[in-house]
């Protein structure tokens, strides 16, 4: 007869394997999480995502993943780490959750929970960063966070830097779930008002047609309408996790880089990016969500970056002008029309002469749309320096 192993024991597992919480629950489909799933994609609210967008009546039931399912153990993993000063250059900020391959952590810690439950028989699934479980409303199920308005899951004593997997298995370690984790959020709605754009239309509704974590893996044109509100966001957003006063903790617990580890954990130098070939980028940053594989859309995030961050004209330095230059002769029509906008935005517009006769649509609106260039930061005498040399380009 199989040993059914302990919740106690299974939870300690987890924990020496480096998760911040565990918890467990039973794998009964989520008919509500469902409902709310297909309303919300209905609406629009879903904008072009998959994941658990994609099949909700698949992400919203266990057993489709693990047939037989009775038992979920959920697992959360911090990832907090430091806030270091951008570069000299212009930078392109990462969201933290993107800084390290966080979910290969989380699986080998399930990891060691599923093989206790293999060792005695039972069958056991992990499913991390899928599209086959809404691991949130999992972790909520399981008793190891509340749902914040910012539509997160916010862990005691880790806050929402978390990430989130389960193990699937057909184990059965409870029949009644356990007490939810209580709403502490109050009346704070400070990851709302920190929302550049208003992406979190409701507390725990999030519209993804102006999440900025969204845009910047969408695929096609970055809508003109929030380009500037993208700033220096390369990859991810993180403001309402800043504004979230629970977050606070884990931050201040975050260890810092050591000597000898990579830069730019949350800091991208977008000028050497832009002037990598593209299986470097890949190489580099291949682990992210790059929509198609296409490194196009990581190059188009840049120009964008590159645009709301560089020194524009006349201190504009000659590397920003040399990357701007490539990317408007680039053979994709995506990065030359963001290149068109960022070189515009940078009061560069003799730069964009050619686009006029540009074979594709996208790029020649890009030269006829209104752009506001950015106005140079004043300077004081010891910053001045000779302007950009500036070729006229209209006789090329």
């Amino acid at each position: 007869m199989r040993r059914v192993p302990e919740v106690a024991e299974l939870v300690e597992a987890g924990r020496r394997a480096g998760l911040a919480a565990v918890g467990v629950a039973t794998a009964a489909p989520f008919d509500e999480v469902r409902v709310t799933l297909e309303r919300r994609r209905a609406a629009g609210l879903a904008a072009d995502m998959q994941f658990t967008y994609r099949n909700p009546a698949r992400s919203t039931d266990p057993a489709r993943s693990l047939p037989g399912a009775r038992s979920l153990v959920v697992g959360a993993l911090s990832f907090a780490v430091p806030d270091t000063p951008p570069p000299a250059r212009p930078a392109g900020r990462v969201a933290a959750y993107a800084t390290d391959d966080h979910y290969a952590r989380l699986r080998a810690a399930l990891g060691s929970v599923a093989d206790i439950l293999g060792g005695e028989g039972w069958r056991a699934v992990v499913l991390a960063d899928q599209n086959a479980l809404v691991d949130r409303a999992a972790a909520h199920r399981a008793g190891i966070g509340w749902w914040g308005r910012s539509t997160n899951i916010l862990v005691p004593g880790a806050g929402s830097t978390v990430v989130l997997g389960s193990v699937v298995t057909d184990a059965p370690l409870v029949e009644v779930d356990p007490e939810p984790v209580a709403d502490a959020c109050g009346p704070c709605r400070r990851c709302l008002d920190a929302c550049p754009t208003g992406a979190l239309v409701a507390p725990g509704v999030l519209d993804a047609r102006r999440c900025l974590a969204w845009i910047v893996q969408a695929p096609g044109m970055i809508d003109p309408a929030w380009r500037e509100a993208l700033g220096d966001r390369l990859y991810g957003c993180d403001d309402c996790q800043d504004a979230c006063p629970p977050n606070r903790v884990p931050r201040g617990r975050a260890r810092p880089t050591a000597p000898g580890e990579p830069d730019g954990r949350r800091w991208v130098d977008v000028v050497e990016l832009l002037s990598c070939d593209d299986e470097t980028l890949l190489e580099r940053f291949g682990r992210w969500y790059i929509a198609g594989r296409d490194p196009a859309h990581l190059r188009r995030n840049a120009l964008v970056v590159c645009a709301n961050t560089a020194e524009p004209a006349p201190r504009t330095s000659p590397e920003v002008v040399a990357v701007l230059e490539r990317h408007l002769s680039d053979p994709r029509p995506l990065v030359r029309a963001h290149a068109v906008w960022a070189a515009r935005r940078l009061g560069l517009d003799e730069l964009c002469v050619h686009a006029a006769d540009d074979p594709d649509e996208r790029v020649r609106a890009e030269l006829a749309a209104a752009v506001e260039p950015r106005a140079p930061r004043p300077v004081t005498g010891s910053e001045a320096v000779p302007p950009t040399p500036r070729p006229d380009r209209r006789a090329h």
